[in-house]
Parts: C-alpha cells; sequence; structure tokens
C-alpha cells in the first residue's frame, strides 16, 4: 500500500491536480487496494482531522490579520520602520524588513504580510531609485517572516500534527525570525552600498516619537498575543480571539478605517482561505492515519539510522529533503504529512520537537521565495508589476541569506530553544 500512496501522489501533483485533492485520492488509491479498509473510514478520519481544539486558532488568526490590513495598521507600521531605520543608506529595504517583522506578528500570513506591505513599500522604492526586481525580492523574502515569527499558521499546524505545545513553539520562532530578519537587513545594507541605492531614503523621515505614538494600537495585538500565552492568561487558540478583538478595537474606534461595509468582502476572503487549509488538512489526516498505519514511519526511522549515524548528517539529509520538498509542495500540506513522519525519527537522534519543528518551518518557507511554486514570488511580481524572470536574478542572494540561517538554525539548537527556556524554565 505504501508504493501505491506514494507513487499515486506524485503523479497527481505532476498531473497539476490541487494539492488537497491530489492527498485524498491518493489516499483512496490505498484503502482501494489495501482492501481490508471500509470506504466509511475516509469521512471519519477527514472528521477526526478537523476534530482538534487548536485549529480553531487558524481562521481566528486570519481573520485578524483580514481586519488589520483592511485597517490602516501597515501604513503605520510602515512609518514606525522608516522612523526606525530610515536614517542609513538603505533604510527604506530595511524598513521593508523591520516592517514585515512587525506585520507578521499580526497576521501569521507570508502572503498577506507581501500584499499589505509590498502594496506601499515596493512603489516607494522604485520611487527611490530602487530597480523593481529588487524591491520585489526584498519584499518577497522579507514576508517570509509571516511564518516564523508568532503568530504562525504552519506552526499551528506542526504542533496539532505532532502533539507539540503549541504556545511554546510560538515563542520558539522568535529567535529564528529574528534571525533571519537582522540577516535580510544587513544583506540590503550591503546591495545599498555596492549599488549604490538609498541615497535619499533618509528624506521625508518620520519623527520616530510621531510615529511610534501613532502605531501603539497596531503594535497592541502582538503584545496581547505574545504577553497573554507567555503570562498564561490565556493558550494560544484564546490567543486568536483576543486577536480578533483587538484588530475590531482598533480598526473601529482608533484608527477608524475599518466599517461595517468592509467586513462581508473580510469575512468571504477569511472563508475562503480557511477552507483551502482546512481541506488540505483533513486530506493529510487521512494521509497521515494511512502511512501511519502502513509502519512507514517505523522503516523510515530505520532507514535513517543506518544511513546516517549521527545528528548532523541526519539534519543535512532533512534539510535536503524539505528544501526539495518545498519547491514544489504547498508549506501546510508539506508539514501535515512529512511531520507525523520525520518527528519521531529525529527525536530518534536527540532532536527536540520544537526545535525540530522551526527546522522544518524555516526550510518550507524558502519555497515560498524559490520557483515555480513560491507563492510569495507571485504575490511580489503582483504588487511590483513585474514577470518572474525579472526576479529570479535579483532573489538568489536573498535565498542564500536565508539557507545560512537555516543552518544555524539546524545547528545551535540554543537559537529555538533558548528564548523557550527562559519563558517556560
Amino acid at each position: 500500500m505504501n508504493g501505491a500512496i506514494v507513487v499515486s501522489l506524485v503523479i497527481f501533483f505532476l498531473m497539476g491536480v490541487p494539492i488537497a485533492i491530489a492527498i485524498g485520492l491518493a489516499s483512496i488509491v490505498g484503502i482501494d487496494i489495501d482492501g481490508r479498509l471500509p470506504l466509511l473510514l475516509i469521512p471519519q478520519r477527514m472528521f477526526v482531522g478537523l476534530d482538534s481544539f487548536p485549529l480553531v486558532a487558524i481562521p481566528l488568526f486570519i481573520l485578524a490579520g483580514n481586519l488589520m490590513a483592511g485597517a490602516g495598521i501597515s501604513a503605520r507600521l510602515v512609518n514606525l520602520a522608516k522612523s526606525m531605520v530610515g536614517d542609513i543608506q538603505g533604510g527604506l529595504a530595511c524598513s521593508c524588513v523591520l516592517t514585515c517583522m512587525m506585520f507578521a506578528s499580526v497576521s501569521g500570513s507570508s502572503v498577506a504580510t507581501t500584499f499589505a506591505i509590498g502594496s506601499i513599500l515596493v512603489p516607494a522604492m522604485a520611487r527611490h531609485g530602487y530597480p523593481r526586481p529588487l524591491a520585489a525580492s526584498i519584499q518577497a523574502s522579507s514576508a517570509e517572516l509571516g511564518v516564523l515569527i508568532p503568530p504562525s499558521i504552519p506552526l499551528i499546524l506542526y504542533g496539532v500534527a505532532t502533539e507539540t505545545s503549541i504556545g511554546k513553539l510560538f515563542i520558539a520562532g522568535i529567535g529564528p525570525g529574528l534571525l533571519v530578519g537582522v540577516a535580510l537587513m544587513a544583506l540590503v545594507i550591503v546591495i545599498c552600498r555596492l549599488k549604490g541605492y538609498g541615497l535619499e531614503d533618509r528624506l521625508n523621515r518620520p519623527r520616530l516619537r510621531d510615529a511610534f505614538i501613532k502605531a501603539i494600537p497596531a503594535l497592541l495585538v502582538p503584545f496581547v498575543i505574545i504577553g497573554g500565552i507567555y503570562s498564561g492568561i490565556f493558550t494560544p487558540t484564546e490567543a486568536s480571539a483576543a486577536a480578533v478583538a483587538c484588530a475590531i478595537i482598533v480598526g473601529f474606534f482608533f484608527y477608524r478605517e475599518l466599517h461595517l461595509k468592509d467586513i462581508p468582502r473580510i469575512l468571504t476572503q477569511t472563508m475562503i482561505s480557511t477552507s483551502a487549509i482546512m481541506l488540505i488538512i483533513s486530506a493529510a489526516a487521512l494521509f497521515s492515519f494511512l502511512i501511519s498505519r502502513s509502519g512507514l514511519p517505523g522503516q523510515i526511522a530505520d532507514w535513517f539510522s543506518s544511513v546516517f549515524e549521527t545528528k548532523f548528517g541526519f539534519l543535512l539529509a532533512v534539510n535536503a529533503l524539505l528544501l526539495f520538498i518545498g519547491m514544489f509542495i504547498e508549506t501546510s500540506a508539506a508539514i501535515l504529512v512529512l511531520a507525523p513522519i520525520l518527528a519521531p525519527v529525529a527525536i530518534q537522534f536527540g532532536i527536540d520537537p520544537m526545535h525540530f519543528g522551526l527546522i522544518m518551518v524555516v526550510n518550507l518557507a524558502l519555497g515560498m521565495i524559490t520557483p515555480p511554486l513560491g507563492v510569495n514570488l507571485f504575490a511580489a511580481c503582483a504588487v511590483a508589476k513585474i514577470s518572474l524572470e525579472e526576479i529570479v536574478p535579483q532573489l538568489v542572494w536573498f535565498v542564500a541569506t536565508v539557507i545560512i540561517c537555516l543552518l544555524l538554525v539546524s545547528y545551535i539548537p540554543a537559537i529555538t530553544l533558548w528564548p523557550v527556556a527562559m519563558v517556560f524554565g
């Protein structure tokens, strides 16, 4: 059955079948070939996959992000970032990275971050003399932080798939998120110095005090989310509901850019995004059940143990595998399918499941900025109004920088685990 499931899944992917449907059809093929399992198992396992309280956080965080995007949050965060780093050469490009880091702590989605921040900063960088392909590359790679800095939907999915504490995963994501953000800012500064870009970035720089005061309501949401989880006031799922409440308060009463007429559109966007993710989750639950029942995870663990004698070799192989898979498979689907298989193997090599979760998420997030299926690339190209061929040459240095960060996260566990130890002891 294992071979039939895997082969059929690959065939469906090559045929261009949507990911959720491809996973579901491959599972049905496996059940049919096995012959001993009833078809009633299909809806049952798909329902069980969705019957999880932590998954409630996904639509609520998506809703909070959409509310924030329509409430004028992105403009305030952009001004705050400009006031903080806009005084240096390349400050506008750095403010793009910094704003994405702040907006990521609100939206939890890299695509939402690309559109919300890119629609403001990509044209601004173009007006200041940055080539549009470079501006789009900066935006696409910076928006990747949306899946690292909490709240993060991929981290929620990993926590559900491996029964790992989502609250601890959120805290564990802070270190890698800051590492990637600082590395990207250092890269854009070097590029600007070498190429002579950003010489006029300090013009029209907002005053830090004024920008900070205007951004205080926008900064309220990440403070509530992280502070609430840190203090034990509420769980990550409850934090998602608090984020929605904060978004409504900020949008309607502080900035007053959110109106009742916007709610139907925002709810529609949220339902579409949620439905796509939930369909993948339900199909992956059935797929994971069949894979686990077949004993494939144990076989993979035995194979890894026989081939790789050290944790170093295992991590190198897993990173290469995930890097390749992330280029062709959507991040959520890859996590739901692979995490239950690879996480037990990682534990056998003495790797903390939280550490391994961040390795998976950082690695698969690279797939968002690499062809042929990088969703951030297409979003950034749409915002910058350029073709995919134009952005790829500029993107090489950003991908290389994130790969270096990935290796640091992989082989220096303290980057991930130290914040968790500080918060939870």
